[in-house]
């Protein structure tokens, strides 16, 4: 499950996705792929495209590695960056805890992408647990975990999500009130 390294740590921005893929300990390398004879395929240059509030989030590799780190991070503050999400392991957690650069991943690992992994495509589409993540969707993430909402309907998403916050407001103080779940429900229709 993906969280954030830090519970207060909240991030939002615009996808930025990254495709990585396993090397398999550079075994690829002198391959037809020019991709394979760079240290980490394109990561440095993902990194360095980066835009002002995107999210770096990247899937496709294994989770034998970590795909983030306090270099990363750093690098990605420089760019203006909201934060990065993992579909893998983070590390160098007591610097970017430091930094306090918005990191959502499985969790802490010490060993390093190089030379296990390499970025294969960025502003790209990718899967992350059954999502699509396409560039530019919504990216948030809180202590609960990450959400994407695609671009495509994110008015609409927006909208629903402020009224179910709405409605979920007007049940809260209801219930404190003293009203009874069932009750609740048949008077909102929101539980």
């Amino acid at each position: 499950m993906i969280q954030p390294l830090r519970q207060d740590m909240v991030t939002i921005g615009r996808a930025m996705p990254v495709l990585e893929a396993d090397d398999d300990a550079a075994k690829a390398r002198g391959g037809k792929n020019p991709l394979f004879n760079q240290p980490f395929g394109l990561m440095l240059t993902a990194l360095d495209d980066l835009k002002k509030n995107e999210i770096y989030i990247c899937a496709g590799s294994s989770p034998r590695y970590a795909l983030w780190g306090e270099l990363m991070s750093t690098c990605a503050m420089n760019q203006g960056a909201a934060g990065a999400v993992m579909d893998g392991y983070s590390r160098d957690t007591r610097g970017i805890l430091e930094l306090n650069f918005p990191v959502f991943s499985y969790g802490r690992y010490a060993q390093d992408q190089r030379p296990r992994g390499k970025v294969l495509d960025f502003r790209c589409t990718i899967q992350m647990n059954g999502v699509t993540i396409a560039p530019g969707d919504i990216v948030f993430g809180d202590m609960d975990g990450v959400c994407v909402v695609p671009r495509a309907i994110e008015a609409e998403v927006m909208r629903r999500a402020w009224a179910k916050a709405h409605g979920e407001k007007r049940v809260f103080q209801a219930i404190k009130g003293g009203m009874k779940a069932q009750a609740a429900w048949d008077t909102f229709g929101i539980l």
